[in-house]
């Protein structure tokens, strides 16, 4: 009885300490990994952390379009909330986000466990003397909550998850520059409030079958800051795939095949978009790691590579915190420099088919088979793992840049335009009075629109133009967008015509191309024969359009609105490129006062 006595308070104590450890256990882990929490479930756990560690703070930084609130979670040694205090403390800051495709859940799940093991289980604690990490679990909300089995035909697990878009049908990793929905202009800002250091989001791939658990793509192509390139190139490169290979999870950069699903076709990579998360991050100055397991792996093993990847990621920056603030400096320094308005800049990239190297690529035996169905390729893919010696085109050359202004001027009525700008975190100065200004420009011709909608959008496909200079009045509240600025990179995008995704893509300027007044038929018909008589050569113009033209020839109604457009009554600004670009400094200066 007394040994008895003696071994109770060990026995409560080990209860008490097992009770501890189940407490902190995810849902995930709870169900064998095979099973990703729910909205409410996620979110709970959550508030569980911020109240099981000082280092860690729950908060919120928007809500989505039906009204849930964005989570985020905040680890710092300290317990420090507050993104200035962090900065100034020296420390990097990591942003992680995850189910921004709602249906790829393994950031979600990989970062609730990588919080509790950092902040409750201590493990490593030393990896953040010099980084801080937020983390959003889940981004696409509303997705998440069209949960259910079906979501992801080609994904092995989890049992249920999210669906790809937001409660709008739209995808939010083709919203980082247009910025339509509630939620990218909440992470707007965010990555502004915080300015982080260094970017992941999580993502599941679709395509071929190959032997990766994970594979990866940060922008070192050429769109990035040169500093940060290299950088991202010799250091943070090799060390993760270091780090990755010896945790028994080899990874290679996120390709394309030359021909979709046919690895044997050649491998192929491209600079990727600034709607896409880690491309717009990359012109912020910020290197964005995008994280891509493999759909076809079991969901166990896509969890546990995200997570190696993430730790590995905040060992790196805990030792490289100093030269990477450093280098961002730099980069944020030359964007807002002269010395960036020097060079050409480029607003689309092209990867070279002529230029490639020979890489070892671990993939799986398949057959092409005629498919007696449909007629296509049907790839056949079996479980017998070979290493393929395959060409890799990943040699980026611009293929469009433009001669950098000052500053462009977008005009007091284009409204929305100019409140987008504002939550992309880019500085303005409003006119503080109605200015003529000599700009440059261009006008519109053969626009074409795409017919089906993308993203909520008609994007214009044909963006053709003649250039052109004018002086223009622009009235009070027109804003004066200086190009020498930390977020210099993103705005030629947004307002350069032929941008990556530039606003006159998604028809933010649509009404400019309208044309708004007509001739009626009895004014046309007698104006016409006058002007065919009394203007030397139009007789000829028109004889000539007709011959080229068919349909033209054929429509009347097409004629006699050509000729309306010869006319002095035609409207001189259809097509009018409203946004003005400044290439003379000292009158931006003067504009500002």
């Amino acid at each position: 009885m007394k040994r008895v006595l003696l071994l109770l308070p060990v026995i409560m104590m080990f209860q008490t300490l097992m009770a501890q450890t189940n407490d902190w256990v995810t849902y995930y882990e709870k169900s064998g990994m095979t099973e990703t929490p729910r909205y409410q479930e996620t979110i709970d756990y959550c508030r569980q952390l911020a109240t099981g560690s000082n280092m860690i703070n729950y908060t919120t930084f928007g809500k989505s379009a039906q009204g849930r609130d964005l989570p985020l979670l905040i680890l710092d040694r300290e317990g420090l909330s507050d993104p200035a205090a962090i900065h100034n403390s020296g420390r990097a800051v990591l942003l992680i986000q995850a189910c921004i495709h709602a249906g790829e859940c393994e950031g979600k799940d990989a970062g609730l466990m990588l919080f509790r093991d950092l902040a409750i289980r201590d493990k490593g604690s030393k990896m953040l003397d010099n980084v801080s990490v937020i983390f959003i679990p889940i981004f696409n909300v509303d997705g998440h909550e069209r949960f259910g089995p079906f979501n992801r035909i080609n994904q092995n697990g989890p049992t249920q998850m999210g669906w790809r878009t937001t409660a709008n049908n739209l995808n939010l990793n083709r919203d980082f520059l247009k910025a339509d929905t509630p939620e990218i202009q909440a992470w707007m800002r965010l990555f502004n409030k915080w300015m982080p250091d260094f970017f992941i989001d999580s993502h599941t791939t679709d395509g071929a079958d190959y032997q990766y658990v994970l594979t990866y793509l940060l922008e070192i192509y050429g769109d990035m800051d040169e500093g940060l390139t290299n950088w991202t190139k010799k250091t943070f490169i090799p060390g993760m795939e270091l780090h990755l290979n010896e945790s028994g999870y080899p990874v290679f950069p996120y390709v394309g095949f030359r021909n979709w699903h046919d690895p044997r076709s050649g491998l192929i990579t491209e600079v990727a978009p600034p709607m896409l998360s880690q491309g717009y991050t990359a012109l912020r100055n910020r290197p964005g790691l995008l994280i891509e397991t493999h759909m076809l792996k079991p969901y166990r093993q896509r969890v546990e590579g995200t997570y190696e990847c993430m730790e590995t990621t905040i060992r790196i920056l805990n030792d490289e915190s100093k030269n990477l603030r450093k280098l961002i400096q730099q980069a944020d320094g030359y964007a807002s420099s002269t010395d960036f308005l020097k060079t050409p800049f480029p607003l689309r990239f092209k990867t070279r088919t002529d230029d490639s190297t020979m890489v070892s690529f671990l993939g799986v035996e398949y057959n092409d088979v005629k498919s007696d169905l449909s007629g296509g390729d049907w790839f056949q893919y079996s479980k017998v793992p070979i290493t393929m010696h395959l060409p890799y085109f990943s040699s980026a050359v611009p293929e469009k840049t433009v001669k950098l202004p000052y500053a462009y001027i977008v005009p007091a009525e284009w409204s929305a335009v100019i409140e987008r700008l504002k939550i992309h975190g880019i500085r303005i100065t409003e006119l503080k009075r109605d200015a003529t200004v000599r700009v440059s420009t261009c006008r519109f011709k053969n626009p074409k629109w795409q017919q089906n909608p993308y993203e909520g959008r008609h994007p214009l496909t044909n963006i053709e133009y003649d250039d052109m200079e004018e002086s223009r009045v622009f009235p009070a509240g027109s804003a004066l967008v200086e190009v020498m600025q930390p977020a210099g990179r993103i705005i030629p995008h947004i307002l350069e015509p032929q941008g990556n995704g530039s606003f006159v893509y998604w028809g933010f300027f649509d009404a400019a191309f309208e044309q708004k007044e007509y001739g009626e038929s009895y004014v046309i018909e007698k104006m016409a024969r006058e002007m065919l008589a009394e203007t030397p050569g139009l007789k000829q113009e028109f004889e000539q359009k007709k011959a080229s033209d068919t349909a033209f020839a054929k429509n009347p109604q097409m004629i006699l609105n050509w000729f309306y457009s010869k006319s002095p009554y035609t409207d001189n600004r259809k097509g009018v490129y409203p946004v003005g670009k400044i290439y003379d400094e000292k009158l931006v200066e003067s504009l500002k006062q």
